[in-house]
């Protein structure tokens, strides 16, 4: 029986990586696919492993070297040959320059060429020489929509395009409209006393968070909040009154927020794929958003989309869409029995 190892180093953190490598690994070992998995885990006391210990055809393998890093050049590559892997599946674009079995990586975006930020000009070199090397040397390539199919295939050529399979991404089974209830304990919990626009995603600068706090700082509208959901290091500071911070909500109360949100916002400039619109939408949580890269096509003619500008938005915020019959997004078994697809033809 063949088998298929797993980079899974991602999957203990709280990242939008972390959630693509658990849902996805947790859908392929429920699969009934002839192949057995190893799992190269950054420590085997991660709580989301434990119910992995006694699946049949999944073990662990211990590859504790950090992301980016020289032993993750230099030492992986032998564990990995070591392993006796038939494939290797990297569900981000990292893979040691010598990996020395055949491999198949997902790409989520191009994010460092569009918006490389504050990065040194040694971190987007080495970026740069990561992602290409990956594209020449991978067997396929996961897009996870078509538009970063398309990034791919403009920035790296035709032939790279050609390794491309859109793949996708999900969301969870528990994200549909909730009942009165847990939306009125959700704001019980979160003290969430006025009616709220909801943002959850990340700070960065692309993110373009401060459009939507400048513009509801505008709007001078007591009696609605703006709500934040985002790590307490990447929250900007001073906050104008009724915008509030919630640094850290467990995976389990998301739904009912969304539910409890009267619109979801997000400014965001460059998005591979944009996880929160799918799950809003999957909520029947109306969305704002901006008009561009990945958006329109998650949406699907669902959102109120919108130009990056701040009377834009100004004029969304007042009149904002009213909640949409229940749009249901694709799951993450979806994703993976795509995924397995590609990786078994890879074998």
């Amino acid at each position: 029986m063949k088998t298929i190892g797993i980079d899974c180093r991602f999957g203990g953190t709280r990242s939008g990586l972390g959630r693509y490598t658990r849902a996805m690994l947790t859908e392929l070992l429920r699969s009934n696919h002839p192949v057995q998995y190893v799992l190269f885990v950054g420590s085997e006391k991660e709580e989301w492993l434990q119910n992995l210990r006694h699946v049949a055809n999944c073990k662990l393998q211990i590859a504790n070297f950090a992301h980016y890093s020289l032993a993750e050049q230099t030492l992986f590559p032998a564990l990995l040959w070591r392993s006796g892997i038939d494939l290797f599946f990297s569900p981000h674009f990292n893979v040691p320059l010598l990996c020395p079995v055949p491999f198949v990586s997902t790409i989520h975006d191009l994010i460092l060429h569009r918006y490389p930020g504050n990065a040194s000009l040694l971190k987007r070199l080495a970026y740069r020489l990561q992602m290409a090397s990956t594209i020449r040397r991978t067997k396929a390539i996961l897009a996870v929509s078509s538009f970063t199919a398309l990034e791919i295939g403009g920035i790296y050529g035709s032939r790279a395009h050609r390794k491309c399979h859109v793949t996708g991404e999900g969301v969870e089974e528990q994200f549909f409209p909730a009942s009165v209830s847990s939306v009125a304990a959700i704001r019980t919990r979160y003290r969430l006393e006025k009616p709220f626009f909801l943002y959850v995603g990340s700070g960065k600068k692309h993110k373009n968070v401060r459009m939507l706090i400048d513009t509801f700082a505008a709007l001078q509208n007591t009696d609605q909040q703006l709500v934040l959901v985002m790590l307490a290091s990447e929250a900007p500071h001073p906050l104008p009154p009724d915008v509030i911070h919630i640094p850290d909500v467990a995976d389990v109360d998301l739904p009912a927020l969304y539910c409890a949100a009267d619109c979801f916002v997000t400014a965001s400039l460059y998005e591979g794929y944009c996880l929160p619109v799918a799950e809003a939408l999957s909520c029947g949580c109306p969305v704002i958003a901006c008009n561009r890269t990945a958006i329109p096509e998650i949406a699907s003619g669902h959102a109120m989309l919108i130009e990056p500008t701040l009377e834009a938005w100004k004029q969304a915020m007042r009149n904002p869409p009213q909640r949409p019959v229940h749009y249901r997004q694709p799951l993450w078994k979806d994703a993976a029995e795509k995924t397995a697809k590609v990786l078994i033809e890879c074998l």
